[in-house]
């Protein structure tokens, strides 16, 4: 028995056993427990919380469940909050009914479209017109007309040629189970309608009703506050959004969209950072760590936690979506976003030296990720706010479909994404790294 312990010391103590060791030592350490990321990951994406749609019961579980989360780590509340969750208005408008003739022909009521936040109108051609009206013809349509007809800043009556049946079927869609707005619907309505434009001058009638409803979303937030006087007024947030598509039409017999990818994997990285760090406790700059809803149908979360902090005092933002699979780079890699907006990136790969993982560059420009998830808004502002991915957006079937279940997940690779993210951190955490500013001027606007 001695001999066999004297072998094995000496085992130990051998140039090969030694490199053997910190070769094993390299990648970064499970300081995140994979227990604790399953667990979560499993628990958003179960199909008792029905696809965590914004307005529905099953957003509002999720929401439970991370206030929950937050609470078990004793995490303390934002500023001026006396929970978890951070709930806002938002305003649902959805047409109860819709009647309009063009030069004295009724529309058919799936050719006609309504975005008003008005009870009722009653609009004709009179001598003082109610609303303008727009003849689009079969040309290409203007690339903010959109924008223009959801927004509207004037009534208008908009008769769209039937060139455009596919824009105006995906406006219909778009409308079709309600429209959410940040803001109360102002006194300005828009009609679109899909028929042959006329040639001759337009005589019109509309009468409708809408129904405006008034609803309570909710981020959940919460905070750790920095250690070093000094930095402890500077706010490095982790972030990802924990809403998703609720139900989709059924396939195989299963109609719910449980976005265990996108984005459960992200928010689960979030509680997982929280357990970390509260662990850890010295961290020098505060953090906060927030699980936005409404991003799928908006970024409203994100957009009304940005108007609740102030911008300048937010070094730097790490939102996490998608990273529940291998990117395309492979294993022990993830990209950022608009990496070349600042040099956020840099810094965390500076942080991961000795290790295998790799932080790269968008390896999508052409689907302006960086435009399309909750960084946006405060890079906007100014914020060093990168999105961390591991999407292979442009080839994953599963993205947006009832598929996107836990079993698809690499939780393994996630894992060892979201240690990544906790190791590069560690200098932006104490003060010794500050990310260079997005001139505000330069910052994204989403298309």
């Amino acid at each position: 028995m001695q001999r066999i312990l004297f072998v094995l010391l000496i085992g130990y103590l051998t140039p090969g056993f030694l490199v053997a060791q910190k070769k094993a030592a390299i990648p970064v350490s499970s300081a995140v427990p994979a227990a604790t990321v399953e667990r979560v990951v499993r628990a958003l994406a179960a199909d008792d919380m029905q696809g965590r749609a914004t307005t529905q019961p099953g957003g509002g579980k999720a929401a439970r469940f991370l206030a929950e989360e937050f609470r078990r780590l004793e995490l303390a509340q934002l500023p001026g909050l006396t929970t978890y969750e951070q709930t806002f208005p938002a305003y649902e408008t959805r047409t109860a009914a819709l009647y309009v003739t063009i030069n004295g022909v009724s529309i058919p009521k799936d050719k006609a479209l309504l975005i008003s936040g008005e009870p009722k109108l009653n609009w004709t051609d009179a001598d003082d017109p109610a609303a303008r009206v727009m003849v689009i013809g079969a040309p290409a349509l203007p690339a903010q007309l959109f924008r223009q007809l959801l927004e509207p800043k004037e009534n208008l009556l908009v008769i769209l040629d039937p060139a455009h049946a596919a824009d105006f079927e995906r406006l219909a869609k778009r409308l079709r189970s309600g429209t959410l707005h940040a803001e109360k619907p102002g006194s300005f309505s828009c009609v679109v309608v899909l028929t042959e434009t006329p040639n001759a001058a337009v005589k019109f009638r509309v009468a409708a009703n809408t129904i405006v409803r008034t609803l309570e979303l909710r981020n959940v937030v919460g905070v750790l506050p920095g250690q070093d006087k000094t930095r402890a007024e500077e706010m490095v947030v982790f972030s990802a959004h924990y809403d998703h598509l609720g139900f989709l039409p059924t396939v195989a017999g299963d109609s719910i969209a449980n976005g265990a990818d996108d984005d459960a994997s992200g928010t689960t990285a979030v509680v997982a950072l929280a357990e970390y760090f509260k662990k850890k406790n010295d961290n020098a700059r505060t953090l906060v760590f927030v699980a936005f809803t409404g991003e799928e149908i908006g970024g409203y979360g994100s957009q009304y936690f940005s108007r609740q902090i102030d911008p300048q005092r937010v070094t730097a933002m790490f939102n996490i979506e998608m990273i529940g699979k291998q990117a395309k780079s492979g294993p022990n890699t993830a990209f950022i976003t608009g990496f070349d907006k600042s040099d956020f990136g840099k810094l965390l790969q500076q942080n991961l030296t000795g290790t295998p993982f790799r932080f790269e560059p968008d390896p999508y420009p052409a689907q302006n990720l960086f435009y399309r998830s909750d960084n946006a808004t405060l890079a906007r502002l100014g914020v060093p706010a990168h999105s961390i991915s591991t999407d292979q957006i442009p080839t994953d079937k599963l993205y947006h479909s009832v598929n996107d279940e836990v079993e698809s997940l690499d939780l393994p690779n996630m894992t060892a994404v979201i240690n990544a993210i906790a190791r590069s951190a560690a200098g932006i955490i104490s003060g010794a790294q500050t990310p260079t500013r997005i001139a505000p001027e330069t910052a994204v606007k989403r298309p």
